[in-house]
């Protein structure tokens, strides 16, 4: 099965077409030649978006919301991998202490 890619602009008026052309998503669909099944995706990732937001972030992008949520599990797991190596060090100055 061949992955076909189309460019943020194609989506968008794509969507618009139907979102705010008010053409049956089916005519749409047909006459650009992609699957229904396809632009109904994009309509529905299209609505759910913010104006801000961009609907199609692209392959290997993330949305904002996505990104952030990486950053913060990185940082948390970074802090976590600090607390084993305070603890760690915490433990031979006791040792020695004594």
């Amino acid at each position: 099965m061949s992955s076909k890619y189309y460019s943020l602009d194609f989506k968008l008026e794509a969507v618009k077409r139907v979102h705010q052309g008010g053409e049956r998503a089916t005519d749409v669909a047909k006459e650009l030649g992609i699957n229904l099944n396809t632009l109904n995706g994009w309509i529905r990732r299209f609505r759910q978006k913010t104006a801000s937001e961009c609907p199609f972030p692209g392959s290997g992008n993330l949305s904002p919301e996505d990104e952030k949520m990486r950053r913060l599990e990185k940082e948390n797991q970074d802090l976590k991998e600090e607390i084993e190596i305070l603890k760690k060090a915490a433990v031979y100055f006791a040792k020695n202490q004594k």
